[in-house]
């Protein structure tokens, strides 16, 4: 039986006030279901399966949201010295206390509100070490993905993205996700982000590789996320036409 293709559609949390309980309480059982996913763990994977050749001092996270999973990646890699973290999102979330964590470890944080399609039209006059998203890409339809995945490729030297797997099992773990006493939002936009999760080598389809310029690396980190790398090959920006 084959892979069923991506459906994209629209997830209650995103149309939510920040401010709406329902949000809050949605925010609350995302990092629940992070710990239930060994999400920083499969991230910290991911950045070794990088090999990056120095600590990133400038990180740019896209969809960061509330800033604590990344909080929570930052105090698992340390030493990650004099940090600057970029989190763009539609909404500033970040809350003094988040802030305060970042800063016990050295990082200076900066919260940039702007939609992600708007940012990808830019010029990209900054430039950073590596880019980060967590359940992010799959919120975009084929359309724009090529787009988005343009200018975070323009504006990074290295990219870990994780996503819902769009298989069977990850199909029926977003059906049970209630047993972690979710709210209503995160039980039906779990299933709504399978749906529209990655599988196979779509995203590495996607990356816009030309001469070569990347290492990228797609697999899946069990049990239910989908993970893409891709790291700059030194020297090769410079040498493309």
């Amino acid at each position: 039986m084959g892979v069923p293709s991506r459906v994209v559609l629209p997830e209650t949390l995103d149309s939510l006030d920040p401010g709406d309980p329902r949000a809050h309480r949605s925010r609350q059982d995302l990092r629940r279901v992070h710990r239930a996913m060994r999400t920083v763990s499969i991230l910290r994977d991911a950045l070794r399966r990088l090999r990056l050749a120095a600590s990133p001092r400038r990180i740019l996270e896209l969809g960061g949201g509330d800033g604590s999973l990344m909080l929570r990646l930052a105090r698992a890699m340390r030493p990650w010295p004099d940090v600057v973290l970029t989190i763009l999102d539609l909404h500033d979330i970040v809350s003094p206390q988040t802030l305060e964590g970042y800063a016990a470890l050295g990082w200076r944080v900066q919260v940039h509100r702007q939609d992600v399609m708007a940012w990808a039209a830019e010029p990209k006059l900054e430039h950073y070490d590596l880019c980060m998203t967590n359940l992010f890409l799959h919120h975009f339809a084929d359309a724009a993905l090529p787009v988005l995945m343009h200018a975070i490729a323009g504006s990074c030297d290295a990219f870990v993205a994780c996503e819902p797997h769009r298989n069977a099992l990850g199909k029926l773990g977003s059906a049970m996700i209630g047993i972690l006493g979710t709210n209503r939002v995160t039980r039906e936009d779990a299933m709504t982000s399978v749906a529209a999760g990655f599988t196979r080598q779509e995203l590495t389809a996607l990356w816009p590789n030309g001469n070569g310029q990347w290492s990228c690396e797609e697999y899946t980190a069990l049990p239910f996320t989908h993970c893409f790398t891709a790291a700059l090959i030194r020297g090769r920006r410079e040498a493309a036409p």
